[in-house]
């Protein structure tokens, strides 16, 4: 069978949203005459522009979904929607001849799916593929499990300017987003990596990014570097932080969007994971100078359990094995 019009549906946060990327690399090249459009979160559907496998990107949210679609006609051959907004996916039956997507909780939507995929247990398969339980379900070959992103040559440009002077110059990313807390390393933590890689190297420069409500945290930091640190905490846009990765380095992250975004770039980085998200579920794949640090328990592990119990000199030691290499 073969699919001209294809139609991809995938809202979520930045690291979801990104996950998708190898499922739909192996779309395009398994019908490479096939015009793929991407629908997306309309604050995250940004991480997807300007990938070359992708005709056309948009914005959808299940709210949406449920007044769109209704005209008569199919324009898509093919959609794949990730998630399990059952709105989104009845949206794509209106709109799609063939929809695959996650078992939902109706079954008479389940029953017109052309292929219902399970969920897998928590856990139990790596998040980018998930994904790829779909195309696979298609018969089609996966195409690398590498994530996808594009800087273009503009935002390049103007990263070169806009990017600190410093050697080695390295961004830090100290927070996760707010529902997901308990995976932030401390802030002194971070701060007693700073001072080492400062002492290390004299002429690094530290860059730290975040979000408008990360703006406080990384003034504190900063403070304590001056003339050797900048934040870029809540001054940047999403595509502005990651043509301004691009230009480092080296990344040192907590797990959650920026870290996933360093995962399809290809500076070396080290990332850090709780051990309710372990890094054998979330670690970027098929990713050269990608240093892994893991919370060293590997039981008894809950939401609660704090991250300083992941200590400097673990992440040092990545940082220098990444640095030196």
């Amino acid at each position: 069978m073969n699919f001209h019009e294809i139609l991809v549906i995938n809202v979520s946060r930045i690291g979801d949203t990104l996950l998708v990327t190898p499922a739909v690399r192996a779309l395009a090249k398994a019908f490479p005459a096939a015009r793929i459009t991407f629908l997306g979160h309309p604050k995250r559907m940004e991480v997807v522009e300007h990938l070359p496998f992708l005709a056309c990107v948009g914005a959808i949210t299940k709210h949406r979904a449920l007044w769109r679609g209704w005209l008569p006609g199919k324009r898509w051959d093919l959609a794949l929607v990730f998630g399990f907004d059952e709105p989104l996916a009845a949206y794509a039956l209106r709109v799609a001849r063939h929809v695959v997507a996650f078992r939902q909780q109706n079954a008479q939507l389940n029953a017109k799916l052309f292929r219902c995929i399970e969920k897998p247990a928590f856990q139990t398969l790596h998040a980018a593929l998930h994904p790829l339980l779909f195309t696979r379900a298609l018969g089609v070959p996966d195409a690398g499990l590498r994530l996808a992103y594009e800087v273009t040559p503009e935002e390049r440009s103007w990263a070169r300017q806009t990017a600190p002077k410093g050697k080695p110059l390295v961004g830090l990313q100290v927070a996760s987003f707010p529902t997901k807390g308990y995976r932030d390393w401390p802030l002194e933590n971070f701060a007693a990596l700073g001072q080492r890689i400062l002492a290390r190297w004299r002429g690094a420069h530290l860059v730290f990014f975040g979000g408008s409500g990360d703006e406080e945290r990384t003034r504190q930091i900063v403070a304590r570097f001056p003339g050797q640190a900048t934040s870029f905490a809540g001054k940047l846009t999403l595509r502005q932080s990651a043509a301004l990765m691009n230009e480092l380095d080296l990344y040192v992250g907590v797990d959650t969007g920026p870290t996933h975004i360093m995962g399809a770039l290809d500076a070396p980085m080290v990332a850090l994971y709780h051990c309710y998200s372990p890094s054998r579920v979330l670690a970027p794949l098929e990713r050269a100078r990608c240093y892994v640090v893991d919370h060293p328990r590997t039981q008894s592990c809950s939401a609660e359990t704090p991250m300083a119990e992941l200590p400097v000199d673990a992440v040092w030691a990545q940082v220098l094995e990444a640095l030196s290499a």
